[in-house]
């Protein structure tokens, strides 16, 4: 969108929150526009920012969002300590392996009988799993 829109254009968006990421995000997408001369209207916060007033309660407007984004995962980092200090977050439960079987198509692997993709499949593992398994396996066996 950045490269399509021209000089002279308007962008409406609903909402501030839905152009940028975080403030300095929002910030550069703003300066990207106003050195196009592209004027930005949200329709939800009433912002125009052909105006320096638009301009500077975008800005407030653009903190305030990441504040309130930034307290949301604060909040939910003290609520999974909480819950691990409780006892009831334990986390992804790991994938039980069947190691004779594992042995067995490593080997059959590595002589070149099957593909990597065709040793996970038999599994039932994607590939970052795959992999650490692998290493795993060489630690204990080889």
């Amino acid at each position: 969108m950045l490269e399509y829109v021209r000089e002279g254009d308007t962008l409406y968006i609903e909402s501030i929150s839905r152009l940028g990421r975080s403030t300095r995000d929002l910030l550069n997408i703003i300066d990207v526009l106003q050195k196009k001369g592209v004027t930005l209207v949200s329709s939800k916060e009433n912002i125009d920012t052909n105006t320096p007033q638009g301009r500077f309660v975008l800005s407030i407007f653009a903190a305030l969002s990441e504040l309130e984004r930034e307290q949301t995962l604060q909040r939910q980092r003290e609520g999974i300590a909480f819950a691990k200090s409780q006892g009831k977050y334990k986390g992804r439960q790991p994938i039980s392996i069947d190691w004779v079987k594992f042995g067995h198509l490593y080997e059959q692997w590595k002589s070149g009988g099957i593909t990597a993709v065709e040793f996970q499949k038999q599994m039932g593992l994607r590939a970052n799993p795959f992999y650490r398994r692998v290493r795993e396996y060489k630690k204990k066996h080889i």
